[in-house]
């Protein structure tokens, strides 16, 4: 079937819209060093099952260094191929040379086309990128306002080493604040806090597992919700591409991962008398959002997540536009060992993604949910206004709903040159499983 009738069978209508304002913002986050986003050793990736030990005494699986003959063909029979996966057409560039990591895909996060995949069933362990699994599982559960006080066994069992945003026991958080810390700092404290408020590790693990399931991310084991080395935790650059683009489709979810900076609640301290808390500001460990010393904000990105373990080595699964197009790109463990080459590695695949969308024939798809309707509609891809269709809250801008939750007005910067990227989304998703990502993402230049 050609591409172009396979994407009309896959797109829907959209029910509600929910506006994204990203500013232009040229910013460059200072180099913070977080336990989920500095360099670890390199590891080797399928996991054989003889148990060891992981530097910081976590244990963990033997690992092969080669992926299995056979993997998963979920999304397309050459997505089940180890090795690079890509039909090149006519003016289509080539893979850049220089892409080391032992998985990775690029697709089309509004069509669900795959454009190209190297070993994209691979089973490795996810690091934190596993959190956008947990946000996507939890976010509806909580209103942002909700607060919580922080109880010791709130904290209990986060690993050794574990990135954190700087939670204290007997503060009161609201939820708002603890997804800031889960988004930004990468901050188990903050994912096992939204965890003990879930009934539970356990049980958010098994709705986390449940989730993966329904998404038909069958390459994934839940062990840990925070991403954290464990036994058998595995994940692919496949599934976790299925978790950004069903994450997206929450408002909430697009708000936190694309805010570069925010103000966090601190410490209650009493003096003479008076009670205080003060705040101290965060940053977000995506360096292909905030900047870093050897590397500067991506044009378009707008999220998604990052992570790096011992056992994981760094990951990432980012979510950019240019004139129009959409993509999304996860790379998993690169084996060059130089600083900050995850993300540098995909913006190399986000630069082939663009200039090759439309010259190379799909290779796979991203499926949708278990039970989606995706069959297409009269109308499904007829021009939408701003906030055409959307009620009041949802049209509202994400800029106005930091000011509103007290996060820095420069929080969802995205450093997108000259323009803003507008998404607007399927909102009766949740309600009516509808899928996929937004059929209109369009990008406007301000005059």
């Amino acid at each position: 079937m050609p591409a172009s009738n396979r994407t009309a069978r896959r797109r829907l209508p959209v029910t509600s819209a929910a506006l994204l304002s990203l500013l232009t913002l040229s910013l460059t986050a200072p180099a913070t060093a977080f336990a989920d986003g500095s360099p670890a050793a390199t590891p080797t990736a399928t996991p054989t099952g003889t148990p060891t030990t992981t530097p910081t005494g976590t244990p963990t699986a033997t690992l092969s260094a080669t992926p299995p003959s056979g993997m998963s063909t979920i999304g397309g029979d050459q997505l089940g191929s180890p090795g690079t996966q890509v039909n090149l057409g006519s003016g289509a560039p080539v893979i850049p040379k220089d892409i080391t990591a032992r998985s990775w895909i690029v697709a089309d996060a509004e069509s669900g086309d795959v454009l190209a995949a190297h070993n994209a069933h691979w089973r490795l362990p996810p690091a934190s990128t596993l959190k956008m699994l947990f946000a996507d599982t939890l976010l509806p559960k909580f209103p942002k306002n909700t607060e919580h006080k922080v109880v010791p066994s709130d904290l209990a069992g986060m690993g050794a080493g574990s990135s954190v945003v700087g939670i204290k026991e007997n503060e009161t958080y609201t939820v708002h604040d603890l997804w800031l810390g889960v988004f930004l700092r990468s901050g188990n404290d903050a994912v096992h806090v939204l965890s003990a408020m879930n009934k539970g590790v356990g049980q958010t693990v098994e709705d986390m597992q449940e989730h993966a399931r329904e998404l038909q991310a069958l390459d994934t084991h839940v062990v840990s919700p925070d991403g954290y080395d464990a036994p058998r935790q595995v994940s692919s650059a496949y599934d976790l591409t299925l978790f950004a683009r069903s994450g997206l489709q929450k408002k909430d979810f697009r708000e936190y991962c694309a805010t570069v900076r925010a103000q966090f609640p601190g410490e209650t301290t009493k003096k003479k008398g008076k009670t205080t808390r003060g705040s101290f500001e965060i940053q977000n460990t995506n360096r292909l959002l905030a900047g870093d010393s050897d590397i500067t904000p991506y044009q378009g990105i707008a999220g998604v997540k990052n992570g790096n373990t011992s056992n994981a080595g760094a990951t990432f699964t980012g979510v950019a536009e240019r004139n129009g197009k959409v993509l999304l790109v996860t790379v998993m463990n690169p084996e060059k060992n130089e600083h900050n080459e995850v993300y540098k590695e995909t913006a190399k695949l986000l630069d082939w993604g663009f200039g090759a969308a439309d010259k190379v024939t799909p290779v796979g798809e991203l499926v949708a949910p278990q039970g989606a309707d995706t069959s297409a509609q009269p109308g499904a891809n007829a021009p939408v206004s701003p906030g055409a269709g959307a009620d009041k809250e949802s049209a509202k801008p994400v800029a106005a709903d930091l000011k509103d939750g007290g996060s820095s007005g420069v929080g969802i910067a995205l450093a997108v040159t000259g323009g803003v990227l507008v998404l607007l989304v399927a909102g009766g998703f949740l309600v009516n499983r509808r899928w996929p990502l937004p059929d209109l993402v369009r990008r406007r230049t301000r005059r």
